[in-house]
């Protein structure tokens, strides 16, 4: 009976890589085509962020889900920009004293423009007042309004006490001021009687004396008595005329800042507050320097008059449209706001001058844009944004005093209403993490914008992606590229997605390929970018970043690392794999053997037994198990150990690319068919044998011909790969020349049968109706070899059984 099992022939060069064909454009260079107005294949992800910024109810912000380097950012802040443009002006935010309470400024809100406009009149009227005040004191008509009311209340003391000499003068009593106070004293010819002759008099005169003394004395306490209120009185008559004469320098500035303001209450409310304080404290403008002792040394401190300030703390007078803000530090600070200290004395005093806006503030009424990673790295940032939004308001707290960290006095700002839209933008598994781990995440984003990182290659896209390249050699101020260099950029762009079928839209990755291009042009002296510009950038990007590679094919090539390429080997086969680093990525060949022995149906995957194997890469190796007990062992135990192990592999391996390498080695043992070291596989397979698709297929058999090349192609060499995988060839130019040649072969194979025929040059063989392989087959030795097996273990088991019973009889 002979094999069914179909023979790939190696692929045409016509399925290595799918060429743009230039011809297809109609323009000569990108300089005659128009830029760009709509976005390639991000529709989806457009529509999300329209309807997510259009929609004005809680919870509707958004997260933008996609790599870095996409273009995220820019597009959808220039999708913002127009939309912006159009939308209303926002209002300013202010903060200004609570002169009730000065601890909790209070929040002041402005139609835009206005904010600004008010701090500057209350500067003006303040720096006015520091000198009209202290004039209008000094000036002639305060001082005679002074003065009159200074002698009134002289005049009035000096007629009651003089009242009281002439009464004590009219009985013969001295009323005497002396440095002590006042005193009253009997008089005889207008002299004081000294106190000796004052005791000669008779009985009845110094009687009448005392009594009179006495009640002068009654009537000196009533008026000292009297004089505190008087005082009190003159008090009040300077402090109202105080009062009238500032308020005579304050009403009419005042009145004239109001007469701008009649449409804002709460701005006329708090300029009457302003005016009332002024007139209150008008002392603080005629003594504009306070002096004070602190340690020892006399400090003069000049009055700042800060309570009459006003803060503007967001103001978009001079901004068209809503706000659009990007905050790259968003520390819980930048993104709520702060109050800063400055140090007085040797203490930090603070007040709401000092108040500072966050980002919420400045996008407060537009939109917040914010890197999702950078938040999340900062202490509170994260609450803080969600707190901000739960609450859809702005509280500027203190973090040393919310965690009582610190006892430095604070204020306690007025908090501000929130009304706008936060964007954020990570990668996806910040997006997953945050829609599994935190609860809250759903109820604030509710609108995710996925970004396509490839789109459909077909004529139409082509065109679209030669505008592109227009555009963007417009903006960064390059050199045109003809239609030759525009369709390389195209062919390179597919490769970047490892799908001839696709194209990349990783815009960083593009706009670095067309500047490294434009200087290759350059250097060359060309006045246009063409094809040769563009692979002289793609080589230099590869050659800056190939110094490992070089040194691991250097180690084959001088068989430190042992990788054969001709012969035939039983148990050997050669697989391949792909080294990532960072941007760059290539292909290593690597060798993988297989023993075989007597045992259970065991599987030993040596890799995982040392730690070195990741779950995928186990998960390949369980499944030969399963596809040898399918097709073998059906109705027969699977009487084999196994191991397999890539030889001189000192690193983690991971994924499932080589298990059907692995398969064919197993089967090369088992069968005792020797493989031919010419030829390398890659391809994962399932339990039925059938070949899947795999990624970095393009790295790979460009690895294992460039060690081939270096040791001279023979004609011989190639690499299998799985059908699946013939869409996502974009080779270098170089392996499609040498397969063009018939010096270089690559073949795709649907099954572990037509990998196997290939590798071994014998027939894989299919089963008859009875289960039968066809002698000389690969799987008839398998099924002989894994029989023998089955056979032995029996035999054995007999022993076991007869000296077990031996062992009973003689007991």
């Amino acid at each position: 009976m002979q094999s069914k099992t179909i023979h790939p022939l190696p692929l045409p060069p016509q399925q290595l890589y799918q060429a743009c064909d230039h011809a297809q454009f109609n323009f000569q260079t990108t300089a005659d085509l128009e830029d760009m107005t709509e976005i390639i294949g991000q529709m989806r992800a457009m529509d999300a962020i329209r309807f997510g910024t259009g929609i004005h109810h809680d919870g509707y912000n958004l997260f933008v889900l996609g790599p870095s380097g996409i273009g995220k950012n820019s597009m959808v802040r220039r999708f913002l920009e127009q939309k912006a443009s159009g939308e209303h002006k926002q209002d300013d935010w202010c903060y200004i004293n609570n002169f009730e309470h000065p601890h909790k400024p209070q929040a002041l809100r402005l139609p835009s423009g206005r904010g600004e406009e008010l701090r500057q009149r209350m500067e003006k009227l303040v720096d006015y007042l520091r000198s009209a005040i202290p004039a209008l004191f000094e000036g002639d008509e305060y001082r005679a309004k002074a003065g009159a009311i200074q002698e009134e209340f002289r005049t009035r003391q000096e007629k009651v006490f003089n009242d009281l000499g002439e009464d004590a003068g009219k009985q013969q009593i001295a009323f005497l001021r002396t440095p002590e106070g006042f005193a009253f004293a009997p008089l005889r010819e207008g002299e004081v009687i000294p106190p000796d002759e004052y005791e000669k008099l008779p009985e009845e005169e110094r009687q009448r004396v005392e009594t009179a003394i006495t009640a002068l004395q009654e009537r000196l306490e009533k008026i000292l008595r009297q004089i505190p209120q008087w005082r009190k009185e003159h008090h009040e008559r300077i402090e109202k005329l105080d009062r009238e004469t500032t308020l005579s320098a304050v009403e009419h500035l005042v009145s004239e800042i109001k007469e701008s303001y009649t449409d804002l209450p709460e701005v006329l409310k708090y300029l009457d507050l302003v005016q009332q304080d002024m007139v209150d404290n008008a002392d603080d403008f005629r003594k504009q320097e306070e002096t004070s002792n602190v340690g020892g040394m006399t400090m003069v401190v000049h009055r700042s008059f800060h309570q009459y300030k006003v803060n503007v703390l967001v103001g978009n007078g001079k901004q068209a449209g809503s706000p659009i803000v990007s905050e790259d530090s968003p520390t819980y600070s930048n993104l709520v706001g702060r109050v800063e200290h400055i140090s007085q004395f040797g203490a930090l005093v603070t007040d709401f001058t000092l108040i500072k806006s966050g980002a919420l503030h400045r996008a407060n009424g537009g939109y917040l844009l914010l890197d999702i990673r950078k938040v999340l790295t900062q202490p509170f940032a994260w609450e803080g944004l969600k707190r901000a939004l739960q609450s859809r308001e702005i509280r500027i707290e203190s973090l040393g005093q919310m965690y009582s960290l610190v006892s430095t006095v604070s204020l306690e700002p007025q908090p501000i209403p929130l009304e706008t839209k936060v964007i954020l933008f990570g990668d996806r598994i910040f997006y997953y993490l945050l829609q599994e781990y935190d609860p809250e995440f759903a109820e604030l984003f509710k609108v995710a914008a996925d970004f396509e990182e490839r789109v459909e290659r077909n004529p139409d896209t082509h065109l679209l992606y030669a505008r592109l390249v227009a555009t963007l050699t417009r903006k960064e101020k390059l050199l045109p590229f003809d239609r030759s260099g525009v369709a390389r950029v195209i062919e390179h762009s597919a490769r970047m997605v490892e799908d001839a079928e696709r194209l990349s839209t990783h815009m960083r990755s593009i706009v670095d390929l067309l500047r490294e291009a434009d200087f290759c042009s350059r250097e060359a002296g060309h006045g246009v970018v063409d094809a040769g510009d563009v692979q002289c950038a793609i080589d230099a990007q590869i050659h800056r970043q190939s110094r490992l590679k070089e040194r691991l094919y250097e180690a084959i090539l001088r068989d430190t690392l042992v990788i054969a390429t001709q012969g035939a080997v039983t148990g050997q086969i050669n697989g391949l794999s792909v080294l990532s680093l960072g941007d760059f990525a290539f292909g290593q060949p690597s060798r993988i053997t297989a023993t075989t022995r007597l045992g259970d149906g065991e599987m030993v995957n040596i890799e995982r037994e040392v730690k070195l194997s990741g779950a995928i890469h186990s998960k390949g190796v369980l499944i030969l198990s399963s596809f040898l007990a399918a097709r073998f062992a059906k109705n027969q135990p699977l009487s084999l150990s196994a191991s397999l192990v890539f030889e001189q592999s000192y690193g983690m391996v991971d994924g499932d690319s080589a298990s059907l390498a692995e398969l064919c080695v197993l089967l090369s043992n088992l069968a005792d068919a020797p493989i031919k070291q010419s030829l390398a596989i890659t391809g994962s397979v399932n339990q039925h044998g059938q070949a899947q698709a795999i990624g970095g297929v393009n790295e790979k058999i460009e690895g294992f011909f460039d060690i081939c090349a270096a040791r001279e192609l023979s004609g011989e060499q190639g690499v299998l790969i799985p059908v699946a995988n013939i869409k996502h060839l974009m080779l270098r130019h170089d392996v499609v020349a040498a397969v063009e040649a018939g010096k270089f072969n690559i073949y795709a194979v649907e099954d572990v049968d037509q990998a196997i025929s290939l590798l071994t040059g014998l027939p894989a063989g299919e089963a008859d109706a009875k289960g039968v392989y066809p002698a000389g087959s690969v799987n008839r030795k398998v099924a002989a070899r894994l029989a023998e097996l089955t056979e032995i273990r029996k035999s054995f088991a007999k022993q076991v059984q007869k000296k077990i019973g031996a062992k009973k009889k003689a007991d």
